[in-house]
């Protein structure tokens, strides 16, 4: 479960997961007893906030698991049809409805095998979540998230364990399923950890945009006023507030992970110059160090070009390294800036450095 520090990252998937269907299947006969158990009490968590669970058990003894069930309080009631049977499908709709999670026998099933993907689609699950002793690894590691539309092209490289997982996750992605969690069920809390954070723990197949850069709209406002503040108060720089914010809305951009907001940028232009600012780059403290900073900057790049101008500047101190060294601008003087960002630094009285970048194909 996730630290105190963490209880915001925790508490901003509630109000997603709340009145969602997810179907978790778990490899029961094969996982030592301590992970079942903690699996059970974090389907109790979630269970209590809210979301519709179905449980299907891929071996082991299915009435055995149904009693720690009910150990955990959970509301369970067992299907008298096995998952693959299609008569299971209105069964665990008619459970669903009255508030109970259903405890489906699944051990006819492969994980992730057509009848389990039907299934997931007919009961109009967001999630297929797979709690195995085999998980899948790129390179000895687990992928927080893969899109489905490379899948294949992992699968085949020769670097992949549980392969087949892979590309059965991303097939069960190309027919509707949003997304495939697939878990070491041996690791303890592994549900939790993985559910309750942008990042995970395990491997994520998604067919939608699991993170991505976009404009910023009003609801995000709030949002980042709170992740700048940090960083305007320690470094003294001018607080913006929500009116300065949305009077310039359309020179914001935020980075999404999972439909949270991690990170923003702005680009701010000048009459009359062919130099744009990058300006107001943060990124949260929790997803530092996974060169999303750089992804932000690239993003504001790409956005000047199209908008046909020449070159973009930063003014900073603290970031001077990472201007310079990671992303390739040269160092500049105010006399490079447009004229009225010149007068503008020169009257704040900040020493800020002057960095600059000359586009491609400008």
């Amino acid at each position: 479960m996730a630290a105190q520090s963490d209880v915001r990252a925790v508490l901003q998937y509630v109000p997603q997961f709340r009145g969602k269907v997810f179907v978790v299947l778990i490899e029961a006969g094969l996982l030592p007893e301590p992970a079942v158990a903690e699996t059970l009490l974090d389907l109790a968590a979630l269970e209590s906030v809210g979301v519709k669970l179905v449980l299907g058990v891929l071996g082991g003894d299915m009435k055995d698991l149904y009693d720690w069930t009910l150990e955990c309080e959970i509301k369970a009631a067992r299907l008298s049809h096995p998952l693959g049977d299609p008569a299971a499908l209105e069964e665990a709709k008619g459970i669903l409805a009255r508030g109970q999670t259903v405890v489906a026998d699944a051990s006819s099933n492969d994980p992730l095998d057509p009848q389990v993907v039907d299934f997931t689609l007919g009961i109009g699950a967001v999630k297929l979540i797979a709690l195995l002793e085999e998980s899948i690894l790129i390179d000895g590691e687990p992928v927080p998230a893969v899109p489905a539309s490379e899948a294949d092209a992992m699968a085949a490289g020769g670097k992949v364990t549980g392969a087949a997982l892979l590309r059965a996750a991303a097939e069960a992605c190309r027919r509707g399923v949003s997304r495939v969690h697939v878990l070491n069920g041996r690791r303890q809390g592994v549900l939790v950890d993985e559910l309750f954070s942008n990042e995970g723990v395990g491997t994520m197949i998604h067919a939608d945009a699991y993170r991505e850069i976009r404009p910023l709209r009003d609801e995000d406002i709030p949002e980042l006023l709170g992740m700048i503040g940090r960083v305007v108060r320690r470094t003294k720089l001018v607080p913006r507030n929500y009116e300065d914010i949305l009077a310039r809305i359309d020179e914001y951009h935020v980075m999404t992970i999972d439909g949270n907001v991690v990170g923003c940028v702005a680009l701010h232009h000048y009459d009359s110059s062919e130099l744009a600012e990058v300006a107001c780059l943060y990124v949260k403290m929790a997803h530092e160090g996974r060169g999303y900073g750089a992804d932000l900057v690239r993003h504001a790049e790409r956005v000047a070009a199209d908008a046909g101008v020449a070159g973009v500047f930063a003014l900073t101190n603290r970031s001077a390294g990472f201007f310079r060294d990671q992303l390739g601008y040269a160092e500049g003087g105010k006399e490079d800036l447009p004229e009225s960002r010149r007068r503008q630094l020169e009257e704040s009285g900040r020493d800020s450095r002057v960095f600059l970048r000359q586009l491609e194909g400008t």
